[in-house]
């Protein structure tokens, strides 16, 4: 096992959730290059996978930036007056498997130049795209496969979370031609134990062995 990108259709889908299983499932190093906002207690999304995924606290890596400004990461960095380094967002070479989690969808943008699909592109490791099952997925899920696609970005497979939707899951999968790697659903209490169940139910840990 390798490195794993999860990267999302839109923002605030459970892409982090996501994340957070998939590491505590691998029990993998987490990594969230740029986070854009905090939490009113000062916390982010690394903070949140420490918590949910149940692995050891070292295994979540500092962001290589983290922005004040609750945006896209390339206003949010002009806004701070920082300046994103690309070089500074390659993953980390590890020993074991590693999960990147990016900000947003596939086309939000790092800087003014490029998006996150780009440096999935420039890094080459397998994406794993994150959708949610409401109404509008089917558009947005087969427009991030055709930006990925476009870009030559390897797509491990698609994973869903929410309520089931089982036409539009399998519209998704058939006409994007990508697998469906299963459907995290809805937690009435969310913590490591309820996670880490939902995920041993819903997926194969042999879909994600890179």
């Amino acid at each position: 096992m390798s490195t794993i990108v999860v990267t999302g259709t839109d923002t605030g889908i459970g892409k982090t959730v996501f994340a957070a299983a998939l590491t505590g499932a691998l029990q993998a190093h987490y990594w969230k290059p740029i986070q854009a906002g905090l939490e009113a207690d000062g916390t982010g999304d690394a903070d949140a996978v420490a918590r949910l995924s149940g692995v050891q606290r070292e295994r979540v890596l500092p962001n290589a930036y983290c922005l004040a400004t609750p945006c896209s990461p390339h206003r949010a960095a002009e806004i701070d007056g920082v300046t994103i380094d690309l070089d500074a967002l390659t993953p980390p070479s590890l020993a074991g498997p590693l999960v990147v989690e990016g900000a947003g969808g596939a086309l939000v943008p790092v800087d003014r130049s490029t998006t996150f699909a780009d440096l999935f592109a420039r890094w080459g490791h397998p994406v794993v795209l994150v959708a949610r099952t409401e109404l509008g997925t089917i558009n947005h899920s087969l427009l991030s496969m055709e930006a990925l696609r476009a870009r030559q970005v390897p797509l491990l497979g698609i994973a869903f979370v929410g309520d089931a939707n089982p036409d539009s899951e399998e519209t998704i999968a058939a006409m994007g031609r990508i697998k469906r790697l299963g459907r995290l659903p809805r937690l009435d209490h969310l913590d490591a134990a309820s996670l880490e169940s939902a995920f041993a139910a819903n997926f194969s840990l042999q879909d994600f062995a890179v």
